[in-house]
């Protein structure tokens, strides 16, 4: 049984699956949005509010437990500097998943994972019409 048990495998060894995720939530905090397959974006999006949480407290300490994670100094002082202050009023929920359809080659389901607050100017002139 796989009672409590909450580490999504993705097919990867532990070692491959930490560098994946760190690569998905660094490209997140870099452009923003990332477009990926729907269990690479369940995954990341745990870790991505895990590195939010962290930039909100903002010690050295944290810095660091970033960049360990991470592993990529830019992304880290761009989660510190821009990314967590936006999000300082916010709880928790600070990525939201996008259902794009299948993808055409093997039908694997496609979505956006983006941060909540950045919503981009032409989703939001159709959405104000």
């Amino acid at each position: 049984m796989r009672h409590r048990k909450k580490t999504i495998k993705l097919g990867r060894t532990s070692a491959h699956r930490s560098e994946l995720l760190a690569n998905l939530v660094c490209a997140l905090i870099d452009n923003k949005r990332i477009k990926t397959t729907l269990p690479k974006a369940k995954a990341a999006r745990s870790l991505a509010d895990k590195m939010v949480t962290l930039g909100k407290k903002g010690s050295l300490a944290n810095r660091r437990q970033a960049i360990s994670t991470l592993k990529q100094k830019d992304s880290v002082k761009e989660l510190f500097d821009n990314v967590a202050p936006a999000f300082a009023d916010r709880e928790g929920g600070y990525t939201r998943i996008v259902k794009l359809g299948r993808r055409i080659s093997d039908g694997s389901e496609m979505v956006l994972l983006e941060w909540v607050d950045s919503i981009t100017a032409p989703v939001a002139e159709a959405a104000a019409e």
